[in-house]
């Protein structure tokens, strides 16, 4: 067996069938998303993930426990896993109950979902470092926000001159209430993005999805992944409801703008395969001017 081998269709069905009986084949269906593992929707009520190489099935099989500690603790809905293990040797997958809701990528997060986000931030830094990290999430150092920053100015003249950036924006990157210095670690999610918020009919947060990039860190990377997914303003108004000084707030503005500038950058030079348009629409998030920006970068 290769390391790119997918699983077919059948192998996922006989994987579900002790969880779910009287699954077949034909209620498999791929999802066709995730990085190093492959989902498929089982009938209507179930979600498989599998595991494509080692290391994602040591991401899969962390995230499993992880969201076993956090799930009855930071006040919004996690997946729940119904069954587990190998569906190759060394290759993990988990089963899981289907959350309800809508992608964020596909509607707007109103206030009640924004209180649900607030609160997820308070409650994820009243989870013990210590528990986290047994379950094996690592430890990850602030990023350097000097370097960030000079690669996110030379990727702004590159997408500027493709038409793909207003030139007259870039001194937003430049928050100035920004500080180097950053809180304690604290359990972050560090992949929260449109597709793994999921919305209810009510406005609530109904599930955050994809816990694999967990670690222990700054807590501004998940303030920063907010403003990619609803916007800047909104995010501004989450993460200061949620305790987070000026500083931090704009910290996490700038992390926000430096990686979407740098992964519309990669996009457009052919080395990554990410959608231009979702790339387009985490842009015009991220860079809204808020009430942090200088006047003449609003």
């Amino acid at each position: 067996m290769t390391e790119e081998r997918l699983p077919t269709a059948a192998e996922v069905a006989l994987l579900a069938q002790d969880a779910v009986p009287g699954v077949g084949v034909a209620d498999v269906r791929p999802i066709g998303e995730g990085g190093d593992h492959a989902s498929w929707w089982v009938g209507t009520e179930h979600v498989a993930r599998c595991a494509l190489d080692r290391g994602g099935s040591e991401r899969l099989r962390r995230e499993v426990a992880l969201r076993g500690l956090v799930g009855d603790r930071i006040g919004v809905p996690v997946p729940r896993s119904v069954a587990s293990g190998e569906w190759a040797r060394g290759r993990a997958f988990t089963l899981d109950a289907r959350l309800d809701g809508v992608s964020a990528e596909l509607c707007s997060v109103p206030a009640a979902g924004e209180a649900g986000l607030a609160r997820m931030l308070v409650l994820l830094a009243e989870v013990p470092v210590a528990d986290a990290e047994a379950l094996g999430v690592p430890p990850e150092a602030p990023r350097n926000m000097p370097g960030l920053l000079r690669r996110a100015a030379a990727a702004a003249e590159s997408v500027a001159a493709r038409g793909e950036f207003d030139a007259a924006w870039l001194p937003r990157l430049h928050v100035p209430a920004a500080e180097a210095a950053t809180a304690p670690g604290t359990l972050v999610h560090n992949d929260i993005k449109g597709e793994h918020l999921l919305v209810a009919g009510d406005g609530r947060i109904s599930g955050v999805l994809d816990w694999t990039d967990a670690v222990t860190g700054d807590a501004a990377e998940d303030v920063a992944g907010i403003a990619i997914s609803v916007g800047a303003v909104a995010a501004v108004r989450v993460a200061e409801a949620a305790g987070f000084g000026p500083g931090a707030c704009a910290r996490a503005l700038q992390l926000a703008r430096c990686d979407t500038l740098a992964l519309l950058s990669d996009r457009l030079r052919g080395l990554d395969d990410s959608p231009l348009p979702l790339l387009r629409a985490q842009l015009r998030r991220a860079w809204e001017p808020t009430s942090l920006d200088a006047p003449h970068g609003a």
